[in-house]
């Protein structure tokens, strides 16, 4: 075991870096899944990136969850992340990171983050906190919440982010991830950005995106 605070998968790559440090992907699954979740996504980045899965902190109907939602402003469609469970969580995931890289001799200037639902949601805040923390983001299905909405960090001009949304998205609907992007292009962070056909989930084409995003940043 290591010291990494949260449980997690680590899968190498596939050739050895001959003991230099190695860029990494931390993955971060959506609200239910689990830290295996999003691995045949992994699978397909290319192959010289260590992946690190992380497991969000609480149970959930045999899965697990990074935080419980804020309802108040009305359904699911209109939640927040609720504000203690978020900075508990976002705050064990700096810590997994600076302790993997670490353990398994990552290249701390290297680092991604790979987010689906809650996972993105995660994600885009973590990159609005420190930009230097992180190469490049790739978030899928998610939103800024309105706790990061007006962060303008140092480091955030240029750094290459991919958000991905789905056109029948029904648990996050796309104007909520269209407005992610404005807000991201409005702070000078190179978007990427794609609509693809299906609901809450990565079909084929968003796959191929991500593939090729993540590959032309490694």
């Amino acid at each position: 075991m290591t010291d990494v605070p949260l449980e997690h998968v680590h899968v190498a790559p596939d050739e050895g870096a001959d003991g230099e440090p190695a860029p990494a992907v931390f993955v971060l699954h959506g609200r239910g899944a689990d830290e295996e979740d999003l691995l045949p996504v992994a699978a397909e980045l290319p192959d010289e990136l260590h992946v690190v899965s992380l497991r969000a902190p609480d149970p959930l109907q045999g899965g697990y969850t990074w935080y419980e939602l804020d309802l108040s402003a009305g359904g699911l469609e209109s939640s927040q992340p609720d504000a203690a469970d978020f900075r508990r969580s976002l705050d064990l995931i700096v810590e997994s990171v600076e302790a993997a890289v670490d353990a398994y001799g990552l290249d701390a200037d290297r680092i991604g983050l790979l987010g689906f639902s809650q996972g993105a949601i995660t994600s885009l805040s973590l990159l609005l906190e420190d930009p230097d923390r992180y190469a490049w983001v790739v978030a899928l299905h998610g939103y800024l919440p309105e706790s990061h909405g007006d962060l303008d960090p140092d480091g955030i001009e240029g750094k290459p982010v991919f958000v991905g949304a789905g056109a029948g998205d029904r648990v996050i609907p796309d104007e909520r991830t269209n407005a992610a992007v404005e807000r991201l292009e409005e702070v000078d962070a190179a978007v990427s950005h794609g609509s693809f056909p299906g609901g809450h989930g990565i079909g084929p084409q968003e796959l191929e995106a991500v593939v090729e995003f993540v590959a032309s940043r490694v």
